[in-house]
Protein backbone atom coordinates (compact mmCIF):
# COMPACT_ATOMS: atom_id res chain seq x y z
CA UNK A 1 0.00 0.00 0.00
CA UNK A 2 1.29 3.33 -1.03
CA UNK A 3 2.36 5.83 1.99
CA UNK A 4 -0.76 8.75 1.93
CA UNK A 5 2.16 11.20 3.25
CA UNK A 6 5.25 10.82 1.21
CA UNK A 7 3.69 8.42 -1.65
CA UNK A 8 6.44 5.90 -0.63
CA UNK A 9 5.02 2.46 -2.84
CA UNK A 10 5.72 0.28 -0.15
CA UNK A 11 4.32 0.54 4.19
CA UNK A 12 5.18 -2.27 6.80
CA UNK A 13 1.91 -3.64 8.63
CA UNK A 14 2.85 -3.32 12.54
CA UNK A 15 -0.78 -4.40 14.14
CA UNK A 16 -3.94 -6.43 12.35
CA UNK A 17 -7.30 -5.90 14.70
CA UNK A 18 -10.88 -7.26 14.23
CA UNK A 19 -13.36 -4.46 14.27
CA UNK A 20 -17.35 -4.05 13.26
CA UNK A 21 -17.64 -7.72 15.37
CA UNK A 22 -15.31 -9.06 12.63
CA UNK A 23 -16.77 -7.81 9.91
CA UNK A 24 -13.68 -5.40 8.66
CA UNK A 25 -9.90 -5.78 9.93
CA UNK A 26 -8.53 -2.84 10.88
CA UNK A 27 -4.38 -2.58 10.47
CA UNK A 28 -1.68 -0.19 11.39
CA UNK A 29 0.86 1.21 9.07
CA UNK A 30 3.74 2.68 9.22
CA UNK A 31 5.79 4.12 6.35
CA UNK A 32 9.46 3.09 6.64
CA UNK A 33 10.97 6.21 4.62
CA UNK A 34 8.56 9.09 6.05
CA UNK A 35 8.00 6.94 9.67
CA UNK A 36 4.07 8.33 9.77
CA UNK A 37 1.67 5.94 10.56
CA UNK A 38 -1.98 5.48 9.72
CA UNK A 39 -5.16 3.29 9.54
CA UNK A 40 -6.36 0.81 6.86
CA UNK A 41 -9.64 -0.71 6.93
CA UNK A 42 -10.41 -4.08 5.19
CA UNK A 43 -13.81 -5.69 4.51
CA UNK A 44 -14.90 -8.17 2.30
CA UNK A 45 -16.28 -6.79 -1.11
CA UNK A 46 -19.65 -9.10 -1.83
CA UNK A 47 -21.32 -8.24 -4.88
CA UNK A 48 -24.87 -7.76 -4.79
CA UNK A 49 -27.14 -8.50 -7.96
CA UNK A 50 -28.15 -5.92 -10.15
CA UNK A 51 -31.90 -3.98 -9.88
CA UNK A 52 -34.16 -4.56 -12.86
CA UNK A 53 -37.17 -1.73 -12.81
CA UNK A 54 -40.10 -2.50 -14.38
CA UNK A 55 -39.17 -1.13 -17.71
CA UNK A 56 -36.63 -3.48 -18.03
CA UNK A 57 -33.64 -0.81 -16.87
CA UNK A 58 -30.85 -2.45 -14.77
CA UNK A 59 -29.61 -0.46 -11.64
CA UNK A 60 -26.89 -1.30 -9.36
CA UNK A 61 -28.33 -1.78 -6.01
CA UNK A 62 -28.28 1.36 -3.63
CA UNK A 63 -28.59 0.69 -0.15
CA UNK A 64 -29.64 4.36 0.44
CA UNK A 65 -32.81 3.83 -1.84
CA UNK A 66 -33.27 1.01 0.62
CA UNK A 67 -32.87 2.68 3.65
CA UNK A 68 -35.26 5.85 2.13
CA UNK A 69 -38.01 3.64 2.27
CA UNK A 70 -38.27 2.08 5.11
CA UNK A 71 -38.01 5.73 6.23
CA UNK A 72 -41.15 6.44 4.65
CA UNK A 73 -42.88 3.90 5.89
CA UNK A 74 -41.84 4.05 9.56
CA UNK A 75 -42.22 8.31 9.23
CA UNK A 76 -43.38 9.20 13.27
CA UNK A 77 -43.95 5.59 14.05
CA UNK A 78 -42.26 4.34 17.08
CA UNK A 79 -39.67 1.94 15.50
CA UNK A 80 -36.20 1.94 16.55
CA UNK A 81 -33.63 2.70 14.14
CA UNK A 82 -31.82 -0.43 15.15
CA UNK A 83 -34.47 -2.16 14.13
CA UNK A 84 -34.65 -0.69 10.56
CA UNK A 85 -31.05 -1.03 10.30
CA UNK A 86 -31.35 -5.37 11.12
CA UNK A 87 -34.24 -5.51 8.33
CA UNK A 88 -31.98 -3.33 6.02
CA UNK A 89 -28.98 -5.97 6.70
CA UNK A 90 -31.77 -8.67 6.67
CA UNK A 91 -32.82 -7.99 2.76
CA UNK A 92 -29.67 -7.45 1.91
CA UNK A 93 -28.26 -10.84 3.29
CA UNK A 94 -30.73 -12.03 1.29
CA UNK A 95 -29.95 -10.56 -2.10
CA UNK A 96 -26.64 -11.90 -1.23
CA UNK A 97 -27.62 -15.08 -0.54
CA UNK A 98 -30.00 -15.22 -3.79
CA UNK A 99 -27.13 -15.84 -5.71
CA UNK A 100 -28.69 -14.26 -8.75
CA UNK A 101 -26.89 -11.21 -10.95
CA UNK A 102 -30.05 -9.73 -11.31
CA UNK A 103 -33.14 -9.66 -9.04
CA UNK A 104 -36.43 -7.20 -10.19
CA UNK A 105 -37.26 -4.79 -8.16
CA UNK A 106 -40.99 -6.58 -7.59
CA UNK A 107 -38.81 -9.57 -5.49
CA UNK A 108 -37.12 -6.38 -3.57
CA UNK A 109 -40.26 -4.54 -2.60
CA UNK A 110 -41.74 -8.16 -1.48
CA UNK A 111 -38.77 -8.11 1.11
CA UNK A 112 -39.46 -4.97 1.74
CA UNK A 113 -43.11 -5.77 2.64
CA UNK A 114 -42.26 -9.03 4.58
CA UNK A 115 -39.80 -6.98 7.15
CA UNK A 116 -42.48 -3.76 7.41
CA UNK A 117 -44.62 -6.46 8.31
CA UNK A 118 -42.66 -7.54 11.48
CA UNK A 119 -41.62 -3.77 12.48
CA UNK A 120 -44.63 -2.15 12.39
CA UNK A 121 -48.28 -2.67 10.72
CA UNK A 122 -48.79 1.15 9.78
CA UNK A 123 -45.74 0.97 8.14
CA UNK A 124 -46.33 -1.98 6.27
CA UNK A 125 -49.87 -0.83 4.92
CA UNK A 126 -47.89 2.90 3.73
CA UNK A 127 -45.09 1.11 1.83
CA UNK A 128 -48.11 -1.37 0.51
CA UNK A 129 -50.41 1.18 -0.48
CA UNK A 130 -47.70 3.31 -2.49
CA UNK A 131 -46.34 0.04 -3.80
CA UNK A 132 -48.91 -1.27 -4.67
CA UNK A 133 -50.99 1.23 -6.20
CA UNK A 134 -53.81 1.23 -4.03
CA UNK A 135 -56.83 3.04 -6.32
CA UNK A 136 -59.36 2.89 -4.10
CA UNK A 137 -60.27 2.08 0.21
CA UNK A 138 -61.64 -1.39 -1.08
CA UNK A 139 -58.11 -2.01 -1.77
CA UNK A 140 -57.05 -0.39 1.76
CA UNK A 141 -59.89 -2.65 3.10
CA UNK A 142 -58.51 -5.80 1.22
CA UNK A 143 -54.78 -5.11 2.54
CA UNK A 144 -56.00 -4.50 6.19
CA UNK A 145 -57.93 -7.56 6.02
CA UNK A 146 -54.96 -10.19 4.73
CA UNK A 147 -52.83 -7.99 7.50
CA UNK A 148 -55.12 -9.43 10.13
CA UNK A 149 -55.23 -12.82 9.02
CA UNK A 150 -51.54 -12.59 9.55
CA UNK A 151 -51.70 -11.10 12.99
CA UNK A 152 -51.28 -14.73 14.80
CA UNK A 153 -47.81 -15.28 13.32
CA UNK A 154 -47.09 -12.03 13.90
CA UNK A 155 -47.99 -11.51 17.48
CA UNK A 156 -44.79 -10.87 19.74
CA UNK A 157 -42.96 -8.86 17.15
CA UNK A 158 -44.94 -5.69 17.53
CA UNK A 159 -46.78 -4.01 20.49
CA UNK A 160 -50.30 -3.61 20.63
CA UNK A 161 -51.66 -0.27 19.37
CA UNK A 162 -53.70 -0.02 22.86
CA UNK A 163 -52.42 -1.32 25.69
CA UNK A 164 -54.61 -4.48 26.89
CA UNK A 165 -56.40 -2.37 29.27
CA UNK A 166 -57.11 0.04 26.99
CA UNK A 167 -59.07 -2.37 24.48
CA UNK A 168 -61.46 -3.08 27.23
CA UNK A 169 -61.95 0.39 28.14
CA UNK A 170 -60.07 0.53 31.28
CA UNK A 171 -57.76 2.39 32.41
CA UNK A 172 -54.16 1.79 32.46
Amino acid sequence: MHCPFCQHEDTRVIDSRLADDGATVRRRRECPSCGERFNTFETAELKLPAIVKSDDRRETFDERKLRVSFQRALQKRPVASDDVDTSVHTIINDLRRSGEREVASRQVGELVMRELKKLDQVGYVRFASVYRRFEDVHAFREEIEKLERDLPELQGLQLPLLGEAGKRGEKS
